[in-house]
């Protein structure tokens, strides 16, 4: 065979029969999944922050890039944007990478958002940060193979809390809008296990320290004693800012029904909030579940999320 630069299209294909040896079948249309590890998305008062993208493609369909910089792609595929759950403190970005390239097996895009932790930054930073990771990604659709008009945020624990603020928070028209110009509104979101709530006494049942100046929750309000100062608890508290005339988006709930860092009940609170409010709310309980766990990425859950997605992209 001549040495060349070889097109996929040009080069013979090998057809010796070899005994023994058996030839699986392809159609080119197999999906994998391609890792972007770290990358940089915004850098507010120098604190740089990213994100970890998962981009499925095919033979058919291939992932274009050079040394890992991806170019311009050749497929415009939905977005689903997730927040990873931390409690407000540092992040492990990568704890859900594993799982949410099993969503991205489903055709999305997927990108894992890390925020600034209460050490950095109060409440609504995170939030901030969020929508302004949904920018970055619109802004660069091309590069990443997204459809800007099909995007989902998405988190876990705190991270579903930031989600739900990320739909509540229209800042496209301020200055914490990091991409001037770009819209960070998404097509719904889902909220799993999200400390969404620290009104009640039990809303965190082993952290000892409820609302306290060294809880989670006062440390991303500023280290304040949120007993002392309960307007605090209720501009952190999701179900305390909706009402009638709220914007947001459909919402997907999943809460175990054991969790035992976050309390079911703060998700049934603004499940009911949401309802009595008049905007569309889907809630699952995943029975006997914690605080997260496999429970939450079963083939049955993904294909309630998929098919959330897909009914939020008809709208």
């Amino acid at each position: 065979m001549e040495v060349k630069e070889w097109t996929y299209e040009e080069i013979p294909e090998f057809t010796e029969k070899l005994e023994g040896v058996e030839v699986i079948e392809t159609t080119g249309d197999e999906l994998g999944v391609n890792y972007l590890h770290d990358v940089e998305y915004a850098k507010p008062g120098g604190t740089p922050l990213h994100l970890q993208i998962l981009i499925p493609a095919t033979r058919n369909r291939p992932f274009i890039h050079s040394w890992g910089e991806p170019k311009e792609q050749p497929f415009a595929l939905p977005c689903y944007v997730f927040v990873q759950g931390s409690g407000w403190f540092p992040q492990y970005v990568y704890a859900q990478v594993a799982q949410l390239a099993r969503l991205a097996a489903r055709g999305y895009v997927c990108a894992i958002v890390e925020y600034r932790h209460s050490g950095i930054a109060s409440f609504p930073a995170q939030a901030r940060d969020a929508r302004n990771a949904v920018r970055f990604l619109r802004a660069n659709a091309a590069r990443f193979g997204i459809d800007p008009n099909h995007m989902i945020l998405a988190g876990d624990s705190s991270g579903g809390h930031t989600a739900m603020w990320g739909g509540l928070i229209h800042d496209d028209d301020t200055e914490e809008n990091l991409f001037p110009g770009v819209s960070a509104e998404v097509c719904g979101i889902v909220n799993y296990y999200g400390s969404t709530s620290v009104i009640a006494p039990d809303s965190n049942p082993i952290q000892l320290l409820h609302c306290l100046p060294d809880s989670p929750e006062g440390r991303v309000m500023g280290g304040q004693n949120l007993l002392e100062h309960p307007e605090l608890a209720r501009a952190l508290s999701v179900e305390c800012n909706i009402d009638e005339n709220t914007v947001l988006p459909p919402v997907l709930m999943f809460h175990g029904t054991k969790d035992r860092t976050v309390n079911c009940t703060g998700s049934a609170i603004l499940y009911k909030r949401l309802k009595e409010t008049g905007h569309p709310v889907t809630f699952y309980l995943i029975k006997g579940a914690d605080h997260g766990g496999a429970e939450f990425w079963t083939d049955k859950v993904l294909d309630i999320v998929d098919g959330f997605c897909k009914k939020c992209f008809e709208k």
